[in-house]
């Protein structure tokens, strides 16, 4: 069939159709050497959002408000059942131990002991009485007037006024005492922080009527979440005033409760105020921090900056002069939300990718855009 074709071909027609082929490879050859011969454009550099390393306490500082409390306040009663004569002090009034604080009416009470002081002089006259018929009943005994038994019966009535004597005496001095208890005294020296009761109040023995808190340990007491029990009692706390912000006190936990409030779910902690001076005042605010111990500290980086081949955690850090990438493996310490802490590997400072990371490598070049 070829043959046929070129057999109806003119050998002018023939040495024409060479001539273009020929063209045509040359031109091929020429945009070869050309393409060859021209140098790749450089891959433009990738823009990345970096984060800066700060290493920090591991927990940050918390903050609670809470209200200063003394370390021990009492609600103080009568012991004696009565009505309130008189109320001899008010709210927020500074008392000395021994002072008297309120009285009842001792109408009732002074009956008692009078009551109680003849009973003792009865006691003390028939005593006297048994006595000397135990030395006339001994004579008739000697003289043979009276039998044994007669003598024994005579003593046994001496025994039995003596111990009417004792219990009369018991009576007198129960009754002294619960004269003395219609005068409310306080125990210790302090401040009243509460008047539970008025005058003309009819009361029973225990009821409160006065509340007084002790001079000495101020504490600042504050309810805590459950999620930071564990950071509560580990941190180094301090106390601040509302009214006095500027100065800070050292404190110390004292006492965490045992179990959560109902209503609230939190768990009351008192904090010890170490050097309270006269600005802590019962019933102010207070800012308690607690931090963490200076040795626990991390970075804190976002979970997005971990890269991760199989190898073990590991981070880009970013020369910002040259844009070169650098993979750096860190040792975690733990996580917390969104955040990764980082305990070691980089150092203070470094720029490290934060978004992006499973598309790079470190043949890269990167410009920082944004930067944290």
């Amino acid at each position: 069939m070829s043959s046929s074709v070129f057999g109806s071909t003119s050998p002018a027609a023939i040495r024409s159709m060479a001539l273009v082929s020929l063209l045509a490879l040359g031109l091929a050859a020429c945009t070869d050497g050309n393409a060859s011969t021209e140098a790749k454009p450089e891959a433009a550099a990738r823009a990345v959002v970096t984060e800066t390393v700060t290493y920090g306490p591991r927990n940050r500082e918390r903050s609670f408000v809470g209200t200063v409390r003394p370390r021990i306040e009492s609600d103080l009663g009568f012991r004696v059942a009565g009505k309130i004569a008189e109320r001899l002090v008010q709210q927020g009034e500074r008392v000395t131990r021994g002072q008297p604080l309120a009285r009842l009416d001792a109408a009732d009470l002074t009956l008692q002991r009078e009551q109680a002081e003849a009973e003792l002089t009865a006691a003390q006259v028939n005593l006297n009485s048994s006595l000397a018929q135990d030395k006339r009943t001994q004579d008739l005994r000697v003289a043979g007037w009276a039998t044994q038994a007669t003598l024994d019966t005579q003593l046994a009535r001496s025994a039995d006024a003596r111990g009417r004597l004792d219990r009369a005496r018991r009576a007198l001095d129960l009754a002294d005492n619960q004269l003395a208890y219609a005068a409310l005294v306080a125990d210790a020296d302090g401040v009243v922080t509460a008047t539970l009761a008025e005058p003309g109040q009819v009361v029973a023995a225990g009821t409160p009527v006065i509340r007084l808190a002790r001079s000495g340990e101020r504490e600042a007491v504050v309810a805590i979440p459950e999620a930071l029990i564990e950071h509560v009692r580990t941190g180094q706390p301090t106390v601040s005033l509302w009214s006095n912000a500027g100065k800070t006190y050292r404190a110390t936990l004292r006492e965490f409760a045992a179990s959560a409030d109902p209503a609230t779910r939190t768990f009351q902690a008192r904090f010890t105020i170490q050097d309270a001076d006269d600005g802590v005042v019962i019933g102010m605010t207070a800012t308690v921090a607690v931090g963490e111990p200076a040795s626990a500290r991390v970075a804190r980086l976002p979970i997005s900056a971990l890269y991760s081949e199989g190898r073990g955690p590991s981070v880009f850090v970013v020369d910002a002069a040259t844009g070169r990438l650098t993979l750096k493996p860190v040792t975690v310490a733990g996580y917390d939300g969104r955040e990764v802490l980082i305990a070691e590997g980089v150092a203070e400072g470094d720029k490290v990718v934060a978004l992006g990371v499973h598309k790079l490598d470190e043949s890269q070049r990167v410009r920082v855009v944004a930067s944290r």
